[in-house]
C-alpha cells in the first residue's frame, strides 16, 4: 500500500453485493471498493456522491481503493450573521 490518502468520491455502492467503485478527484478511472475496505463503525456502506478519502492498490484484477474513510463536509457557515445574533443578545 502506498499510505498516501486521495479524495474523491463515491460512483456507486451496492449493499446487497458488498461492494461498489470510487472515483479519484479529477479523474474517471473505476476504483474497486468492498465493503471490508471501508474504515466506519457499525454497517459500512458507502452513498453514491458521497466525498471519501482512500488509498490505491493493484488487486488482482486492477486498482482498489482501500482504508475508505468519509470526508466530513466542511461548513462554510462559521462566520454567518448568527454571529452578529449572538452580539445583540450579550447586550441586554
Amino acid at each position: 500500500m502506498s499510505g498516501v490518502k486521495i479524495s474523491g468520491k463515491v460512483k456507486w455502492f451496492n449493499n446487497a453485493k458488498g461492494y461498489g467503485f470510487v472515483n479519484e478527484d479529477g479523474k474517471t478511472e473505476d476504483l474497486f471498493a468492498h465493503y471490508s475496505a471501508i474504515n466506519m463503525d457499525g454497517y459500512k456502506t458507502l452513498k453514491a456522491g458521497q466525498a471519501v478519502s482512500f488509498e490505491i492498490i493493484q488487486g488482482p484484477k486492477g486498482l482498489h481503493a482501500v482504508n475508505i474513510g468519509a470526508v466530513k463536509a466542511e461548513t462554510h457557515e462559521k462566520n454567518t450573521p448568527s454571529t452578529a445574533h449572538n452580539e445583540k443578545k450579550q447586550t441586554a
